[in-house]
């Protein structure tokens, strides 16, 4: 009897262990299926995934929309640093220093220049991840400065060199001026300076985050996310996360203001964390990345969206179920490059992609 039951047993634990290599097969390609398009992104043609592995981020064009330059957490990196590549995702190459933690990386108009942020200076270590034991928030490293670059890297020069963060720069459609986000006054607001570091003037004053700041295409306007807090407590929570170098990205809007920083209004008011505008190739919407549409209640599904900068016609872009941000328009117009985590070989992976962007 002893035999027949250990036979049982091993027959029992076979099929035990068939059943979780299914579980753990299946589960794999429910992750990484080859779709990389979904029913309902009418707006998105011959889709490409440039990147294959870890956290890839926040690419944007070149002038000459030939290039494209990124953030990357790969290859064992401790954190993110910036690269270039192709538009076929071919000669990617690291051009920060791969020492710190870097963000918000751009091209200058001429090609020869690029801006990004690190913390290298601060320490050449990466720098602690935020404490989430209180909630989904965001790090706002104080040893963040910018810097600009030959675009392989080399002859990097520090822009930036008051005490706090600055980060989040882009450049003008002209080339000659830095938009980006700095705490130098005590508060998260957005700031411009000439591409050479001078003449930095303060555009948003308003209690709050104003920050991700993109110009429009004739370099009139710039767009942002924000938020404002308003009542005592969310002015308290607010003041106590950002003394402690945090931020929680939960409730952010989008704004427009005039390039001097003139005429701000509100363009969304939905209530969700929307962040990472651009404009369209028109000047006349904006496409951004919200959780708007997410079902499930737990905040996790990022869309891009679509609006006229009036704040109407609110239009879906794309439907994958997970994240989709960081969209950026060629500056033809004719593609559109953004982050998602579809067709992930490994969960939480985000990659670059890049379509044909088309409109009947």
């Amino acid at each position: 009897m002893i035999g027949y039951f250990d036979s049982v047993e091993k027959l029992i634990m076979k099929h035990i262990y068939l059943l979780l290599f299914v579980l753990l097969f299946t589960n794999g390609l429910s992750a990484q299926n080859g779709q990389i398009s979904f029913e309902g992104e009418k707006y998105l043609k011959n889709i490409k995934q440039l990147t294959f592995g870890g956290e890839n981020a926040e690419a944007y064009f070149s002038a000459d929309g030939k290039k494209l330059i990124f953030q990357s957490k790969r290859d064992g990196l401790g954190c993110d640093q910036i690269f270039t590549m192709n538009l076929d995702g071919s000669d990617t190459k690291m051009v920060s220093t791969g020492k710190g933690r870097t963000t918000c990386s751009f091209f200058f108009k001429s090609g020869k220049k690029i801006v990004y942020s690190s913390t290298h200076l601060g320490s050449e270590e990466c720098p602690p991840n935020p404490d989430f034991s209180k909630g989904y928030v965001w790090p706002i490293y104080s040893s963040f400065d910018i810097f600009r670059a030959k675009p392989d890297g080399s002859g990097a020069k520090r822009l930036t060199k008051t005490p706090g963060y600055d980060a989040e720069a882009t450049v003008s459609p002209d080339g000659k001026t830095i938009v980006f986000t700095s705490m130098r006054d005590g508060d998260l607001d957005i700031y411009t300076m000439d591409r050479n570091g001078k003449n930095v003037k303060r555009l948003t004053t308003e209690l709050g985050y104003d920050g991700g700041p993109f110009f429009s295409p004739d370099g009139k306007q710039i767009v942002y996310r924000s938020y404002h807090p308003k009542t005592e407590a969310e002015i308290a929570r607010y003041k106590d996360r950002l003394a402690n170098d945090l931020i929680e990205p939960n409730n952010f809007e989008v704004w427009l203001m005039n390039a001097d920083g003139t005429n701000k209004r509100q363009v969304t008011k939905l209530g969700d964390a929307s962040f990472a505008p651009y404009f369209h190739p028109s000047g006349k919407k904006i496409i951004f990345a919200s959780n708007h549409f997410d079902e499930s209640g737990r905040g996790r599904n990022f869309d891009l969206l679509m609006i006229n900068t009036d704040g109407t016609g609110l239009e879906r872009i794309t439907t994958y179920d997970s994240f989709d941000g960081f969209p950026m328009f060629s500056p033809d117009g004719k593609k559109l490059v953004f982050a998602s985590n579809r067709n992930a070989a490994t969960r939480g992976d985000t990659n670059v992609f890049i379509a044909d962007w088309v409109e009947d």
